[in-house]
């Protein structure tokens, strides 16, 4: 297993740190924005590390990183700003409007302050990380590397919105955190005291549930009404989005992006990179680097910790120190615990087709390399009383791999399942499913989990995605992007695919009209009948990105009509761990200990 544990291998002696000063500095609107500034107490110069925070600076983000005394000790100057409207900086906090120009602003400032050798690099995980792509659009003379983290790439599918649907849980948790922030800044502290303990149990319960009495009180502390009004690409969010102002990016910038496998914001990660390499091919420009691992928004729970990644990535980028070793993209198996190697993010290549006798949502139905040669109809109603709860994957607020053997035996939710493997086999990269699917509403939802089955009955989730449709949408099929993957299936195990109606609260109820979400009452939403086609002329199925042949080989000769699906809702047989692998990526996993 490749851990990267020896990145921590100190190779210099630590330098001294003198105590933190408070600094400040003037937007070119005339903002003042404060920061603290850590540095080495000895003779010389060294790069800036620019950390520009919407949570308070005082943090440090410590919940994500080592302290800025940790940088500094090991020959960096760091600055940990408020950014506009936070902490103790003046302005109006307005997410994303003013970080492309305050950050182009921040790191010409950084690049002058005392001990500095005149080049800087950004990091930040979050709101922060998506700030410091904001600031490479802006091309600041002084910048020389970036490395956000679970930041993504677009502000309306990254942080708003996902297939449609709104991010209910994760946009409203974010809009009470910093709704709260705005209150104590103007010392309102009955409003700081709703939102506080609105924010730790999010009132999902209101009449309105995705916009609860709390937020419609306190509407002026929040861009929350701003973003559930907006239901729809367009210029507003093309204006607070990297996507839309990176397509000339500077050449001499390193760009490492650090994403999550159960971050909300992956997808947008994985665009990030490839839309940054398809700008760079055609010229010579600085490395790029995409780190994906086993982590949810949260943060590392094991090693690597970004500290350790980012540290080697500034040393090779600002001081010139370490080889460049491994290929662009990086991706942490989840099943093997190891780290794959890989020249860029694999495709979903491998088609998995639906088939069952109809009752999916009961003894389960299969997943098969060939359409089956008969048409099946799968019903799946969903009841707005009582929907399908979000469990594990990306989906705030309980993100993570957990077990979801439990939901997977509701009524509500249609499973499809391979045999059981015969041998190891390794997915990595996209996933996407197109499902031929109607309801009897002119709107409904579709969440799909797409998990390894283990022999115990374990349901370990891999990945998922989410649609909401719109009346008049096409269905035929309807095209859910699944982010990505990485795991080695052992012999034993098996692939699942789950699709229900809802994945509540990740995402709204819907209640079947076409309303928004922020004009829905609880009272309006109804039971909506979904009708999941598969067959010959309706050939609902899985993409995934395999090795070619790997498919066959790792589930037998008749995978493509073995009926037998592993346990279906149930357990299987324990793996015979004695197979070979057919992983191509085995012979590109490298046992690096530097990135």
């Amino acid at each position: 297993m490749t851990h990267l544990a020896p990145l921590l291998i100190e190779t210099s002696p630590l330098l001294p740190v003198r105590p933190p000063e408070t600094v400040s500095m003037r937007t070119r609107d005339g903002v003042r924005l404060e920061a603290d500034l850590y540095r080495p107490d000895a003779v010389g110069t060294w790069p800036v590390l620019l950390l520009r925070l919407a949570c308070g600076r005082r943090t440090a983000l410590t919940s994500h990183y080592a302290h800025p005394r940790w940088y500094a000790a090991r020959g960096y100057v760091v600055v940990v700003q408020d950014m506009r409207g936070c902490g103790t900086s003046d302005g109006r906090f307005r997410p994303f409007e003013n970080e492309s120009e305050d950050g182009a602003d921040a790191v010409a400032w950084a690049a002058s302050l005392p001990g500095s050798s005149g080049v800087v690099a950004l990091y930040g995980c979050g709101y922060a990380g998506m700030a410091a792509l904001l600031t490479l659009a802006a091309a600041p003379r002084a910048l020389r590397a970036v490395v956000p983290a679970f930041a993504g790439w677009d502000v309306f599918s990254d942080w708003a919105y996902e297939g449609g649907a709104f991010r209910l849980a994760d946009a409203m948790g974010w809009a009470l955190r910093s709704a709260a922030e705005s209150a104590r800044r103007v010392e309102d502290g009955t409003a700081h005291r709703i939102l506080s303990d609105a924010a730790r149990r999010l009132p999902l319960d209101d009449e309105i549930p995705s916009r609860p009495q709390a937020l419609r009180d306190y509407a002026r502390y929040t861009h929350y009404d701003d973003w559930l009004t907006m239901p729809v690409p367009g210029a507003n969010w093309d204006a607070l989005s990297p996507r839309a102002k990176l397509a000339e990016m500077p050449a001499d910038v390193a760009v490492m992006q650090i994403g999550g496998w159960f971050d909300p914001r992956l997808a947008g990660t994985l665009d990030a990179h490839e839309a940054l390499a398809g700008v760079s091919a055609s010229r010579a420009r600085a490395p790029l680097r995409l780190v994906v691992g086993p982590w949810t928004a949260a943060g590392p729970q094991e090693a690597p910790t970004l500290d350790a990644l980012q540290l080697a990535w500034f040393d090779r980028a600002l001081k010139g120190e370490g080889a460049d070793r491994g290929e662009p993209v990086r991706l942490h198996d989840v099943e093997a615990g190891r780290w794959h190697d890989l020249p860029g993010i694999p495709a979903a290549d491998t088609a998995f087709y639906l088939s069952s006798d109809g009752l999916a949502t009961r003894q389960g139905g299969q997943l098969g390399l060939e359409r089956a040669e008969t048409a099946a109809l799968d019903v799946v109603v969903h009841d707005p009383r009582g929907p399908v709860p979000a469990v594990g994957g990306h989906a705030v607020p309980e993100s993570g791999r957990f077990d979801r053997a439990m939901v997977d035996r509701r009524p509500d939710v249609a499973v499809y399942t391979t045999p059981a493997l015969t041998a190891l086999l390794t997915l990595a990269g996209r996933v996407a499913l197109d499902l031929w699917v109607e309801a009897d509403a002119p709107s409904f939802d579709v969440s799909a989990v797409l998990s390894v089955l283990h022999p115990d009955g374990r349901v370990l989730p891999l990945t998922q995605g989410h649609a909401r449709v719109e009346p008049g949408d096409p269905t035929r099929p309807l095209t859910i992007a699944m982010r990505g993957a990485c795991a080695t299936l052992a012999p034993g195990t098996a692939l699942r695919l789950s699709v229900a109606g809802a994945c509540f609260p990740a995402y709204p109820v819907n209640p079947g009209t076409g309303a928004e979400p922020g004009e829905t009452r609880r009272v309006d939403a109804q039971p909506i009948t979904l009708l999941i086609h598969s067959g010959p002329e309706r050939p609902s199925r899985l993409r995934a990105p395999l090795p070619p042949g790997g498919a066959e080989a790792s589930f037998g000769q008749d995978f493509a009509s073995d009926s037998r699906s592993l346990g279906a809702r149930g357990e299987g047989s324990r793996p015979d761990t004695r197979a070979g692998s057919t992983s191509p990526f085995a012979a590109a996993t490298r046992q690096t200990s530097r990135l």
